[in-house]
C-alpha cells in the first residue's frame, strides 16, 4: 500500500496556531496586571505613630522635637561661650568667631521659639550637663589654650548639630521645622567656617570624636534641666542680632605656630 501523501499546508498551518497561542498568552500576561490594579483597593493613608502628631503645618515627629531642643540647647551655651571669647580670644580670629556665634544663636533663637509657640511646645531654658562642664572647662583657660579649647569645642559641637539638621532636613514633614532647619544649615555652616577660619581646629580630633559619640543632646531631649512654656522663655543674650542668617567670612587670618614641643629631659 502506497503512503497516504501529506497534506499540503498542515505545517504552515500548525505554526501559525503556535504563535497566535504564544500572543494571546502574552496579550493575557500584560493585561491581567492592569486589570488586578484597577480593581485593586487604593492602600488607607500612613497613620501617624503613637509619637507624631498632626499640626496644621504637617506632621510633628520625636526627630522634629528634637531638633528643636537642639537649636534651643545650642543657643544655651554657645552664645556665653561665644561672649566670653569676644572679650578673652587672644586673636582677632578667635574674638570675630565668639561675636558671630552670639550674633547666629540670637537669630536661630528667636527663630526657634517662634516656631515652637505656634506649635504650643515647650523649650529647655538651661543648658545640659555636658554643656555646663565646657562652659567651666573655658572659664578655668587662658591665653592660647583657651582660643584652642574655644574653638575645638565649639567646632565639635556645630559638627554635631550640622548633622542633625541635615537629617531633619531632608525627612521631616513639618514646614515650620524645615524652615527652621534651613536657617540652622546656613547659621550652623557660618559658624563652623568661622571657627576653622582661626586656625586652631584639630581637624583629626573633630573627625574622631564624631565618630566615637552620639549627639550629646540626643539623651538630654528628653530630659533637660528645666522646662518652660514657650510664652515664657528667656531668650538668649545677643550682642546684636543680624537680619538674616546670611553672613560673610571675617578676613582671612595666619594660622597660629604649631604647639612647641616638650624639652628633652
Amino acid at each position: 500500500m502506497r503512503p497516504r501523501p501529506p497534506v499540503q499546508g498542515r505545517g504552515v498551518l500548525s505554526g501559525t496556531g503556535i504563535i497566535i497561542t504564544v500572543l494571546a498568552g502574552t496579550v493575557v500576561a500584560l493585561l491581567v496586571p492592569l486589570w488586578s490594579y484597577a480593581d485593586r483597593p487604593q492602600a488607607p493613608a500612613e497613620p501617624l505613630s503613637a509619637r507624631t502628631v498632626a499640626t496644621p503645618y504637617g506632621p510633628l515627629s520625636d526627630q522634629d522635637r528634637d531638633f528643636l531642643t537642639a537649636v534651643r540647647l545650642a543657643g544655651l551655651w554657645e552664645a556665653p561661650a561665644g561672649q566670653q571669647a569676644e572679650r578673652r580670644g587672644t586673636t582677632e580670629a578667635v574674638r570675630t568667631a565668639g561675636r558671630r556665634l552670639v550674633d547666629g544663636h540670637a537669630f536661630l533663637d528667636r527663630r526657634v521659639r517662634e516656631v515652637t509657640a505656634r506649635l504650643g511646645l515647650p523649650l529647655p531654658n538651661e543648658p545640659t550637663a555636658q554643656q555646663r562642664d565646657w562652659l567651666t572647662t573655658l572659664d578655668e583657660a587662658r591665653g592660647e589654650e583657651y582660643d584652642r579649647l574655644f574653638v575645638n569645642i565649639a567646632r565639635l559641637a556645630d559638627g554635631r548639630v550640622f548633622e542633625r539638621v541635615a537629617q531633619v532636613r531632608a525627612g521631616t514633614r513639618n514646614s515650620l521645622v524645615r524652615a527652621l532647619a534651613d536657617d540652622a544649615n546656613t547659621t550652623v555652616l557660618d559658624h563652623i567656617r568661622v571657627l576653622e577660619a582661626t586656625g586652631y581646629v584639630d581637624y583629626a580630633s573633630v573627625a574622631r570624636d564624631l565618630a566615637a559619640a552620639p549627639t550629646p543632646t540626643d539623651a538630654a531631649s528628653t530630659a533637660v534641666p528645666s522646662l518652660v512654656g514657650p510664652g515664657d522663655v528667656v531668650p538668649v543674650t545677643p550682642s546684636g542680632t543680624p537680619a538674616s542668617p546670611t553672613y560673610t567670612l571675617p578676613p582671612a587670618a595666619s594660622s597660629p605656630p604649631p604647639p612647641s614641643p616638650a624639652p628633652t629631659p
